[in-house]
């Protein structure tokens, strides 16, 4: 057989190549570096978004405090002091944070301070806690004990718990009208009846097996105020039946109409109370998605239930006022509100109905929440992970940060997920199911393992083919040495409490070069380059120049290193090109007569020869220096074939 033979084409010659990078849009932790996309970096860490399109090194923390126990949750009351939970105690904070940071300035210097923190509560549960503010009162839940906090003193909620009023305009053999529920945080309830003329003596309450607790019973008299009876003297009690009987019938009532008895007893149902204080999580929801009624859920005992307050009132909890949210074998973790509806998020395993849907009604006057929607996706895992972001709630399920959209509301499942870009190292962590969520200046920060990874609102792209089914997903970020238990924003100012007690507030000036530190330790940053192939990953290529663009500072420096073979070595480094002068912000071992404030051009030949690809990267790692990038630039020429 005769074969034909081919001529191949010989190699072109060789072309300048640029890579440009203007755009800087996050990490992408989750494709390979060779897949990364220029604009993202697989590997960034302490990196942060400056202005869109443009990134920094983040600003470091200080302490402000030590505390003896972890710090589990932060409760700020308008108009009063906070609270502050460590342990199992609760301080108030004279003079808010900026008062803890004096108290800490003068702890550290041996002084006394009138910023102390005041203990006024010792008995919480050594866990994180939420609060919710109504009617002028702070209400905190820890999982132990619903906790009201006034200004002046914390006090658990049953101790000042409404008294029912269960009945009206009933007869002394019963009957009436029934008014309220009875309440599951205290024991106590009141009926009022409505005396005849026949003079009976025995009211019949509307239960039996009664506590010891004394009955309370008041008189109409005919100037229309009320006189006190005394139980054994003035009437006595049946327990066992619940029949109170009166010495002297306390006959018609002097009002035409309105009743004349007054009669408050208890009642107490093993485990009525502990439904509501073993309760972790939350939410403000009413009729017509008003936010004055405060939901309940967590109750390890009672997973799939949850339990509404009255109206402004959580200190009054129905006994009827709750929903068996669908099976026994997943529990309620967190709550979402879109379009005026709430949501209910499970963690059931697999893609179940995992999310309920009610809204708030008002049927007969009474208040109902019906389910109007069942949705199916991924379960929550995480009960501290639930924020908003850019209005969307955001929370965290084995598969990634998800968002329930409006659009989300009305269909059948949901699948908006927001942290593809994260998701290859996020995922890898352990104890995802203790993440604590905070946001602050339109950024997501979500702590596990002394790590935030951070999703940004203010940057986002259109569907990735990795996620085809959610409509966007924002710029990530992540950054390490960030130990934090729980997280709060006051006063434009992101704080942090540590398991070791340690309170902590991130700096909040860029401009300061002391901003730059984390208690007085260099912060490391970097923004490595995705590896690049060229335009034929089969050819040479020799890459001759590389240029980075920095932001101004009064002081700042880069190193530029390049990975070929896996190892990694340093190209140059700069550390004054960058800098200028300020009298405002004078670092004298960092002297410079520049007053060029502009971004600079700093840029070298390099000679990296037939390799098929290289990896750069960009760091600083110097204490008290900001780091910003502007623009990275790499030119190469492709030649023959790579062998």
């Amino acid at each position: 057989m005769a074969y034909k033979a081919i001529s191949m084409p010989s190699a072109s010659a060789p072309s300048l190549s640029q890579i440009n990078v203007t755009n800087f849009l996050g990490v992408d932790l989750t494709n390979q570096p060779s897949n990364v996309d220029k604009s993202r970096s697989p590997q960034a860490p302490n990196m942060i978004r400056d202005v869109p399109g443009k990134v920094r090194k983040r600003m470091g923390w200080h302490t402000l405090v030590t505390m003896e126990e972890r710090i589990n949750g932060y409760h700020p009351l308008a108009d009063h002091d906070p609270l502050l939970h460590v342990g199992t105690k609760l301080y108030k904070l004279p003079g808010g944070m900026e008062g803890l940071a004096t108290y800490g300035a003068a702890l550290q210097n041996g002084e006394e301070s009138e910023n102390e923190p005041e203990e006024v509560y010792t008995d919480a549960a050594d866990g994180r806690s939420k609060s919710w503010e109504f009617d002028g009162k702070l209400y905190i839940a820890d999982g132990k004990a619903l906790l009201v906090y006034d200004g002046t003193q914390v006090v658990k909620a049953s101790t000042i718990a409404k008294i029912p009023l269960v009945t009206i305009a009933k007869a002394p053999a019963g009957g009436g009208q029934q008014y309220e529920d009875l309440n599951l945080l205290q024991p106590l309830f009141e009926e009022d009846f409505l005396g005849t003329e026949e003079n009976e003596t025995v009211y019949q309450l509307s239960f039996g097996q009664l506590d010891e607790t004394p009955v309370q019973v008041q008189l109409l008299q005919e100037d229309g105020s009320w006189a006190e009876k005394t139980e054994d003297t003035d009437f006595t009690v049946n327990r066992e039946t619940g029949a109170v009987t009166f010495v002297e019938a306390p006959g018609k009532s002097p009002v035409a109409g309105q009743d004349n008895v007054k009669i408050i007893a208890s009642r107490t149902v093993e485990g009525y109370a502990d439904r509501i204080n073993k309760c972790s999580i939350g939410i403000p929801f009413g009729v017509n998605g008003a936010a004055d009624r405060l939901f309940l859920a967590g109750n390890p005992e009672l997973g799939h239930y949850d339990w509404y307050s009255g109206q402004n009132d959580p200190g009054y909890w129905g006994d009827t006022a709750y929903s068996v949210l669908g099976q026994s074998d997943s529990a309620i973790v967190g709550y979402s509100i879109v379009n005026a509806r709430l949501a209910a998020h499970k963690n059931a395993a697999a893609a179940e109905r995992n999310i309920i849907v009610r809204e708030g009604n008002l049927v007969d006057s009474k208040p109902s929440f019906p389910i109007v929607n069942i949705l199916q996706g991924e379960g929550a895992i995480a009960p501290h992970s639930f924020a908003y972001l850019a209005t969307e709630p955001l929370f965290l399920t084995k598969l990634g940060l998800y968002a329930l959209t409006t659009a989300d509301i009305t269909g059948e499942k949901y699948a908006q997920q927001r942290s593809f870009y994260l998701n290859g190292a996020l995922l890898e962590e352990n104890g995802l199911e203790d993440c604590f969520a905070a946001v602050f200046k339109d950024m997501y920060w979500l702590c596990v393992n002394g790590k935030a990874y951070i999703l940004d609102g203010l940057q986002s792209v259109s569907t990735d083919r990795s996620a085809p089914y959610s409509t966007r997903q924002y710029a990530g970020f992540l950054c390490t040495n960030i130990p934090a238990r729980v997280m709060w924003v006051e006063d434009g100012t992101l704080y942090f409490g540590s398991p070791g007690g340690q309170v902590r507030a991130f700096y909040t000036d860029p401009a300061q070069l002391t901003s730059y530190n984390d208690d007085g330790e260099p912060i490391y940053a970097c923004w490595r380059m995705p590896d690049l192939q060229g335009k034929n990953f089969y050819r040479n290529k020799t890459f001759s120049r590389f240029s980075v663009e920095l932001s101004s500072a009064v002081a700042t420096s880069v190193e530029a290193w390049g990975r070929v073979d896996g190892l990694w070595e340093l190209l140059f480094s700069d550390d004054t090109s960058a800098r200028y002068f300020d009298w405002g912000n004078i670092d004298w071992s960092k002297w410079t007569w520049s007053s060029d404030d502009t971004p600079r051009t700093i840029g070298q030949k390099i000679r990296i020869k037939k390799v098929d690809k290289a990896g750069f990267r960009v760091e600083n790692g110097a204490l008290n220096e900001p780091f910003g990038l502007e623009a990275i630039s790499v030119e190469f020429v492709e030649t023959g074939y790579y062998r």
